[in-house]
């Protein structure tokens, strides 16, 4: 399923965010919206990580589906901080891009999941 993947790259966002949240805070003294970028952003990897501790497969497609969440978050506060002129061209494009990939990644991940369950629940 290419999880250590998805850990490695979410935990890679969140070490972005983090950067990008001290800049905002330092240099735009920006941090209201900032914040919620650092808190949705972090929780992403936070909850791919926590996934690979369900109880069962459900609980990891949950745990997933909150990733997933988390990382849409992540990508309308980096739109919102973008278009009010906050965040520069080449970071906003960075940080989104790979906050796409990564949900891409989850998305395409619970898919999988669901039709698995799907078929043993019709064997």
């Amino acid at each position: 399923m290419g999880n250590s993947i998805l850990k490695d790259k979410s935990f890679a966002l969140a070490i972005k965010i983090v950067q990008v949240y001290k800049k905002l805070s330092t240099e735009k003294k920006e941090y209201v919206m900032s914040k919620q970028l650092l808190r949705s952003g972090t929780s992403v990897g936070a909850n791919v990580r926590e996934a690979k501790n369900a109880e069962s497969t459900n609980d990891f497609i949950h745990k997933l589906g909150i990733a997933q969440k988390e990382c849409d978050k992540t990508l309308y506060w980096l739109d919102l901080l973008f278009v009010t002129g906050f965040l520069d061209n080449i970071t906003y494009y960075n940080v989104t891009d790979e906050a796409n990939q990564i949900l891409k990644m989850i998305k395409s991940s619970i898919l999988t999941l669901k039709q698995k369950n799907l078929k043993v629940r019709n064997s």
